[in-house]
C-alpha cells in the first residue's frame, strides 16, 4: 500500500487577544477550496473560539476547558489520530492554541504523528500591547516563552499601534525569535505561503540546466512582498553533518525548507524539513533521483539568498 502524504499542519498561538482568531477566520475565509479542519482550545468550559470559527468552516474539532499543553494533552493526541484515519485527510490542519498555552509544545505533540508534517508555528503578537504583556510580572514569561518558539510571528493591531509602534515591536519579536519570519498582519491579512506551500518542490534537473550555482529563484507571494521560494538543486551530494549544521545554523529568517537530497556516505536517498529552527532529516522510502533539491520558503532579498547559497554550498561533500 503507498503511504499517503502528510498533512501540514500549523500551529497558531499568542496570548489572550492578541488576535489568533482574526487571523484564522482570514485564513478561511480566503482558502480558495482547500480543505482546512480546524483544531481549537480555549481556556474556559465554553469553547467561544471554537463558535466563532465554526461560522468559517464545517470541519472544526473543539477541546475546551483547559490548557491544550497541559490538562488536555492526551485529548489533541486522540483528535490528532482520529484526523489520520480519515478517508479523505484535510489539505490541512490548523490548531487554535488558547491564549495561556505553550504553541511550541503543542507542535512537538504534533511532531510525534508522521501523519502530519509541521509547516509553521504561528503566534501572533499584539504591536500595540506586547511591551505591557511581556513587562507584566504574572503573564510576562508565558508571553516572552511564546514568541520564542514561534517560527512565524505576526504583528497584529498595527493600526493601534502605528508605524513606530509596529516597528518596535518587530525588533522585539526579531530579538526573541531569532530564527523566526516577523510579518506585519493587517486586518488579519498574512500570504497564504505562511500555511500552505503555493507549490511541490521542483523535480530535480539536470546539470546541464542548472546555472553555476544550482540555484533557481521562486515566484513572490502575491500576497506579501519579499514572501517567496528559492530552489536548490545540485548534482553533487551532500556531507551529512556539514548539512546537518548549515539547515541547523541558516543565516536568513525562514517560514520553512524542505527537499530530497543524496548524502555523500549513504546510498538512501533523505527527506529533509526544516521549520523555525527545527530539522529533520531521514531516509526517504521510495524516492529515487540522480540530484537534490530543496526549497527555501522566507522574505528572501539578495544579500538574504547569496548568504543562504554560500551555506549550502560549504555543506556538499
Amino acid at each position: 500500500m503507498n503511504a499517503r502524504a502528510p498533512v501540514p499542519l500549523v500551529v497558531v498561538g499568542g496570548y489572550l487577544g492578541a488576535g489568533k482568531t482574526t487571523l484564522l477566520n482570514r485564513l478561511l475565509a480566503n482558502a480558495h477550496g482547500c480543505r482546512i479542519a480546524v483544531l481549537v482550545n480555549d481556556f474556559g468550559a465554553v469553547n467561544i473560539d471554537a463558535a466563532l470559527v465554526r461560522a468559517r468552516s464545517d470541519d472544526v474539532i473543539e477541546l475546551e476547558n483547559g490548557c491544550i499543553c497541559c490538562s488536555i494533552g492526551g485529548r489533541l493526541a486522540e483528535a490528532l489520530v482520529a484526523i489520520a484515519a480519515r478517508t479523505q485527510r484535510p489539505e490541512l490542519l490548523v490548531i487554535e492554541a488558547s491564549g495561556v498555552s505553550d504553541p511550541q509544545r503543542i507542535a512537538q505533540v504534533g511532531l510525534l504523528d508522521p501523519a502530519f508534517r509541521l509547516n509553521a508555528v504561528l503566534v501572533a503578537v499584539d504591536a500595540a500591547g506586547v511591551h505591557d504583556s511581556l513587562h507584566d510580572p504574572l503573564v510576562g514569561d508565558m508571553v516572552r516563552r511564546q514568541v520564542m518558539g514561534a517560527s512565524v510571528v505576526a504583528l497584529t493591531k498595527a493600526d493601534l499601534a502605528g508605524a513606530e509602534g509596529v516597528a518596535r515591536a518587530a525588533a522585539t519579536a526579531a530579538d526573541l525569535a531569532p530564527h523566526a519570519t516577523v510579518l506585519t498582519a493587517r486586518s488579519g491579512e498574512l500570504p497564504l505561503s505562511v500555511f500552505l506551500d503555493a507549490s511541490a518542490p521542483p523535480a530535480p534537473v539536470s546539470a546541464a540546466r542548472l546555472d553555476g550555482s544550482g540555484w533557481q529563484r521562486g515566484g513572490v507571494d502575491g500576497g506579501h512582498a519579499g514572501i517567496r521560494s528559492v530552489a536548490y538543486q545540485t548534482h553533487r551530494s551532500f556531507d551529512k553533518a556539514r548539512l546537518r549544521q548549515a539547515l541547523a545554523t541558516m543565516p536568513v529568517r525562514l517560514l520553512r525548507a524542505k527537499g530530497l537530497v543524496r548524502l555523500d556516505a549513504d546510498p538512501r536517498v533523505h527527506e529533509v524539513h526544516v521549520v523555525g529552527g527545527r530539522m529533520r532529516l531521514r531516509p526517504a522510502e521510495g524516492a529515487g533521483l540522480q540530484n537534490s533539491a530543496l526549497v527555501f520558503i522566507g522574505a528572501f532579498d539578495a544579500e538574504a539568498e547569496a548568504r543562504l547559497r554560500a551555506c549550502m554550498d560549504a555543506a556538499l561533500a
